[in-house]
């Protein structure tokens, strides 16, 4: 009965035919090929996208948000790298920074006890190396031996562990040892090195920045995963990236969620880019959803794009809205977004949630459940 609804459902929208193919195959729960990717982002409308994502979150995730109380350290924006698109590092930013290990000690030491997860990284410090940073992790365990350490993106350990000269899995083991939990998603911007050559070309490669994570997943270090969007890249790029990543989840796992990540013009050698635009950012949101078919989660990243649209989002495939921040990152509020001072209480983010008709979860790093509800 309910597969001849859906058919009745899907035969009355006003879209084309081969929309409605690819409408049956998410409502059947089938994987959509590249090509459909490519379709949706160049015909399908917000309302139909938001429609196909709806399905699959729910599916997915039932009416639940998720969200974890954390803080960022960002020790240094020094960095050898001069990525075109970056308004962080010290090249471009106005402010410049090298914290010392007693101050980020002092930061774990100030905060709250019922902070869940510390997540760590910054810029490709030059004098920094594995063992200031196994350092580093060890002396935040002793002070918080129960706070998940999510930290260093792959382009920070490529770095350290070809310095080290390292292999992908002596380093992860090593930094495991010290209190490595799991790893953040950044750096892997767009996957395609002729791009990459464009906006970054001196950081980690595609292929190894797969590589890390999957070494990485293989140890049992989970990670999550992004997407910079909005720059030089086109519709056949951003499924490439997706198609990659979901591959790489069907053969690995260890991805918790994927993220994306909106391109801003503020203050970077990219800055006569236009930005993309609500409807474009929501569209975004509703194929990746679509398309990443084994990724539970979805993110929107409220300093990103700011708490309305990150709220918005959540009609669009989102089940994630990160953390409370604590006022504790400037990698956006220095590329000119509105969240200049990113911090939201608990309640804030649960009456946020609820104000969207989603049911607000409390979760810790691994989306295990520690509150359901307002």
């Amino acid at each position: 009965m309910e597969s001849v609804l859906n058919e009745q459902f899907i035969q009355n929208l006003r879209v084309s035919d081969s929309l409605k193919r690819i409408a049956f195959k998410v409502f059947a729960g089938e994987r959509l090929f590249s090509d459909e990717g490519i379709h949706l982002y160049e015909k399908g409308e917000p309302g139909f996208l938001g429609m196909l994502a709806e399905l699959v979150r729910t599916r997915l995730n039932d009416n639940n948000v998720y969200f974890i109380r954390n803080f960022h350290i960002e020790p240094t924006n020094i960095c050898i790298n001069r990525c075109k698109f970056c308004s962080y590092s010290h090249h471009f930013s106005p402010k410049k920074w090298d914290l010392s290990v007693e101050e980020m000690l002092a930061i774990v030491s100030g905060q709250d006890e019922n902070m869940k997860e510390l997540h760590i990284t910054g810029a490709v410090h030059p004098e920094k190396d594995l063992f200031y940073y196994e350092s580093l992790l060890r002396k935040i365990k002793s002070l918080r031996p129960n706070i998940h350490i999510k930290a260093l993106s792959a382009v920070e350990l490529d770095y350290v562990f070809k310095k080290a000269r390292v292999t992908y899995e002596q380093g992860l083991k090593f930094l495991k040892d010290a209190g490595l939990d799991s790893i953040p998603g950044g750096g892997a911007e767009i996957f395609d090195e002729k791009i990459r050559n464009e906006i970054c070309a001196t950081k980690v490669t595609s292929e190894d920045w797969l590589t890390i994570h999957e070494t990485a997943h293989r140890l049992g270090i989970t990670s999550n995963a992004t997407m910079l969007y909005g720059h030089l890249e086109n519709y056949d790029h951003r499924i490439k990236h997706l198609s990659l990543l979901r591959d790489s989840q069907d053969q690995f796992g260890g991805f918790n969620a994927f993220i994306p990540l909106k391109f801003r013009n503020t203050n970077n050698e990219l800055s006569g880019i236009q930005e993309t635009s609500v409807i474009e950012d929501m569209k975004n949101y509703a194929i990746a959803r679509v398309f990443l078919d084994n990724f539970a989660h979805l993110k929107g990243y409220w300093p990103m794009i700011g708490k309305p649209l990150a709220q918005l989002s959540l009609s669009f495939g989102v089940d994630d809205m990160d953390g409370t921040i604590n006022d504790s990152t400037r990698i956006y509020s220095l590329a000119g977004v509105s969240e200049q001072n990113p911090q939201m209480t608990v309640s804030e983010m649960k009456s946020l949630i609820v104000e969207a008709n989603r049911n607000p979860v409390e979760r810790d790093s691994l989306y295990q459940v520690i509150d359901i509800g307002q």
